[in-house]
């Protein structure tokens, strides 16, 4: 419902920094829902193709800085600091009214105190996983932003004892799943198994991922004959660079260019790169393998710093190894295909997955989380000098 009062008010500006294809999805609908709350709020950033179809004008797209990894970082410098001079610039000159950052936790947060310093509030939306790694950033995010809206049950009361202002708004996958779960279904011919192949929006991580992916593939064949293979493509990865792998297999995998969730509706099982897509196909019920692989000085150093006991985002929700990891050197053809398989011919197994997917869907909330977020980004803009104090309805 549109606030009425805003509906003819100054106009008002907000930068928003999304630095990963998940963070445009999410920067997307949290732009449509700011413009419904305040038709004349004028929304300028970081994003891509999903951000500008919302009306964002895109200053820096996402796609020339999307990084996974210590080493990763070190190729993309050049491009990373051109995008940090274009919304330091922005930020200088134009001076908007609210900055909101999106996940990309250690370039947003040097955009953070440089906001600071100009006097420009910050809403960071998706924030640092601090609780996973590096926790010493707590007090960087306590000094330099404003306000939190955080994703996953536990952070707000994490992130409040530690001195930030953070709510709980819900996660926003929740406002895009509309296929029915996995376990809600019957028509599934477990006979004839449908693999979901999953690896992941960023370039590096197909490169290190999808070659393992097909050959377990291959080895499942020789044990499920009728078996077959989706790939949804993420909008960020180019069909040229899968084509590469899959044209040397002899299995036959549909590339699909309409989204994780039509992909995932119909499949048995996937192998799932460990990030965002584990809990896109948790909400869907799907039973899966995670599978993580950086370079091996980006390991080591993670080895180091992450303080959780699991690597997965559905395993970290479930509190429990909800579905099996493999990390680094597990992520062999082997070891893919004989946890999927397991996930396949194990009944007890299958039920028992399937089952702990759901308790970590309803954990997530229902959906609202985009509009709540807006409704933050919203109140921030309307407190600023020359506005009307703005109430959600």
């Amino acid at each position: 419902m549109r606030n009425p009062s805003y509906d003819s008010l100054r106009s008002a500006t907000a930068l928003i920094v999304a630095g990963e294809a998940s963070g445009d999805l999410h920067g997307a609908r949290l732009a449509a829902e700011m413009k419904i709350l305040w038709p004349g709020v004028t929304i300028r950033g970081m994003g891509g193709h999903r951000m500008a179809s919302e009306g964002v004008e895109i200053l820096v797209s996402c796609s020339d800085v999307a990084v996974v990894g210590l080493t990763e970082v070190f190729m993309k410098l050049p491009a990373l600091r051109r995008a940090l001079a274009i919304l330091k610039s922005e930020l200088e000159l134009n001076r908007p009214d609210l900055l909101v950052l999106i996940d990309y936790p250690d370039f947003n947060l040097h955009l953070a105190g440089f906001a600071g310093r100009l006097g420009i509030p910050v809403l960071y939306y998706i924030g640092p996983q601090v609780w996973a790694w590096r926790r010493g950033r707590i007090r960087k995010i306590a000094r330099r932003v404003t306000r939190m809206a955080v994703i996953l049950p536990f952070e707000e009361d994490y992130y409040k004892r530690r001195g930030v202002n953070a709510r709980y708004v819900g996660h926003p996958l929740m406002d895009a799943s509309s296929f029915p779960a996995l376990e809600a279904r019957e028509d599934l011919r477990l006979e004839e198994p449908l693999v979901g192949l999953i690896p992941g929006s960023r370039r590096e991580e197909v490169i290190r991922l999808l070659p393992s992916m097909v050959k377990a593939g291959e080895l499942m064949k020789r044990r499920f004959p009728d078996i077959s293979f989706v790939l949804p493509l993420a909008e960020s990865i180019p069909i040229e660079l899968v084509k590469t792998y899959l044209s040397k297999s002899n299995i036959h995998v549909d590339v699909l260019r309409s989204g994780i969730y039509e992909a995932l509706r119909r499949c048995h099982v996937a192998m799932v790169a460990s990030g965002t897509a584990t809990l896109e196909t948790a909400i869907m019920g799907v039973p899966m393998v995670i599978a993580y692989r950086v370079s091996s000085l980006s390991y080591l150093v993670g080895r180091l710093v992450i303080k959780v006991p699991f690597i997965g985002l559905v395993n970290l929700v479930a509190g429990e190894k909800a579905v099996p990891e493999l990390i680094q050197h597990e992520v062999s053809p082997g070891n893919l295909a004989m946890e999927a398989a397991r996930l396949l011919e194990d009944d007890s197994l299958r039920r028992r997955t399937i089952e702990k997917l759901a308790v970590v869907k309803k954990s997530l909330g229902g959906s609202g989380a985009s509009r709540r977020a807006a409704e933050i980004a919203i109140h921030m803009l309307g407190s600023r000098p020359g506005s009307l104090d703005f109430r959600p309805l």
